[in-house]
């Protein structure tokens, strides 16, 4: 018996009785290889199939955060200062959280319209343990984060047992935890918290010694290294494509660039914000759960096909309900760092366009509406997008009106990209 060294399929008699299967076994040839040995020309040319088959991953938002960067930066030459990023990237951070939330359960093909209360209500929960009760701050904070996880799987039990529409039942949440709110935070309306507390701190602290920022930043891309690194040795030890080592050498280069561009920007202001250093660590945690675990994959399969993964051995009702658990819980998170931005928990806590631009972040960001597609990380460019926008136009002195017309716009262009996508991977072949 021979082997084929481009297919590393055995060639024994049976090829040799049909020359047409030894043929298609020959052109057997995972495509990255052919993409890797051509060099540029091949990743050129696997860019341009992947945009005509319809596969823009984060390529449109990021396109879209440079033009509103050089549109706004044109307009305010104080738009890309340090002080005006680093306040955009902590006030991202509560509306982010929330966004994170939505994001797993998007990926099942759902909606959740009561994060915005949830947030709220986790909030004065919070407030009102720790300052009318006197609990201590953290035991609030944790227990807040609790109920955010009751409530949303509270919200996945009647959804996903009981079978109601996960939109009409996070609506009435929406409602229910309004009410729960406003009667929290009693007739007053509003508790004010300790700036210098633990809730307090979440937003206003920031690590000033500059070795901090440039720490991290080197952390961050010395483990994005060594894990890519292992991850493709481990893959050519089990004989599957990998990438070059030339390859994960320039994304670390591009990563180190950004890290330590941010790393000098936060320095160049108050230093590293704690708001952001727990958002990236719950990004990268979240990020992990999903493409690296099973648990990750079973969420991608049921926003694949229900059916499918019912067939498959999922229990599609505990991951339906742990996925409306974590929506709510991250909720209750982005709730206190909301809380925290104003130092309180009023009546207003998430209501207003909060729902909206937590939603409208997780789908600017690229995840899918229809379900199946998607990654936390697009919550941190969605709401970059959202907050970006806000600041821009508060610089130029805008009209709220006009600001809530212009984030419309750009939800709407983000939905008609991914309807637009999925007719054309459809069209190729590929969905």
């Amino acid at each position: 018996m021979s082997i084929d060294k481009t297919s590393a399929i055995p060639q024994d008699e049976t090829a040799v009785e049909n020359p047409e299967a030894a043929a298609a076994a020959v052109t057997a040839v995972d495509p990255r290889l052919l993409v890797r040995e051509q060099g540029l020309a091949g990743y050129l040319g696997e860019f341009r199939r992947k945009m005509k088959a319809g596969e823009l991953g984060s390529l449109p938002v990021v396109i879209g955060l440079i033009v509103i960067c050089i549109v706004f930066q044109s307009l305010n030459s104080n738009f890309l200062s340090a002080q005006n990023l680093s306040d955009i990237t902590v006030t991202m951070v509560g509306t982010g959280m929330i966004s994170v939330g939505i994001v797993f359960v998007l990926l099942l093909g759902e909606i959740d319209l009561s994060v915005g209360s949830v947030s709220g209500a986790a909030s004065a929960l919070a407030a009102v343990l720790a300052v009318n009760q006197g609990w201590p701050e953290w035991l609030a904070v944790l227990t807040a984060i609790a109920a955010g996880l009751v409530i949303g799987a509270a919200h996945g039990f009647f959804f996903a047992v009981l079978g109601a529409p996960a939109f009409a039942v996070t609506l009435a949440g929406l409602l229910f935890w309004l009410g729960f709110m406003l009667k929290v935070l009693g007739e007053n309306g509003t508790i004010n918290l300790d700036g210098d507390g633990l809730i307090g701190k979440l937003t206003t602290y920031f690590f000033s010694d500059v070795a901090a920022a440039y720490g991290l930043a080197l952390v961050v891309v010395a483990v994005f290294f060594i894990t890519s690194f292992l991850s493709n040795r481990r893959r050519e030890a089990a004989g599957i494509p990998s990438r070059p080592l030339s390859d994960t050498l320039v994304r670390t280069v591009l990563l180190a660039v950004a890290s330590f561009a941010a790393a000098y920007m936060y320095n160049q202001y108050k230093g590293l914000p704690l708001a952001t250093v727990i958002f990236l660590a719950f990004l990268i945690g979240t990020d992990f759960l999903l493409r690296r675990t099973a648990y990750g994959r079973k969420i991608f399969a049921l926003g694949g096909s229900v059916e499918a993964s019912r067939r498959a051995g999922i229990n599609v009702t505990a991951v339906r309900i742990s996925v409306f658990a974590i929506s709510g819980g991250f909720a209750a998170i982005g709730g206190l760092f909301l809380a925290s931005k104003i130092a309180s928990a009023n009546q207003s806590a998430g209501t207003g366009d909060l729902l909206m631009n937590a939603i409208a972040a997780a789908v600017i960001g690229g995840t899918s509406l229809f379900g199946g597609r998607g990654r936390t990380w697009n919550a941190l460019l969605g709401v970059l997008v959202i907050v970006s926008i806000q600041y821009g136009l508060q610089l130029e002195s805008i009209a709220e009106p006009v600001k809530y017309m212009i984030t419309a716009a750009v939800l709407l262009t983000t939905v008609v990209i991914d309807s637009i996508t999925r007719k054309t991977q459809k069209t190729a072949g590929r969905a």
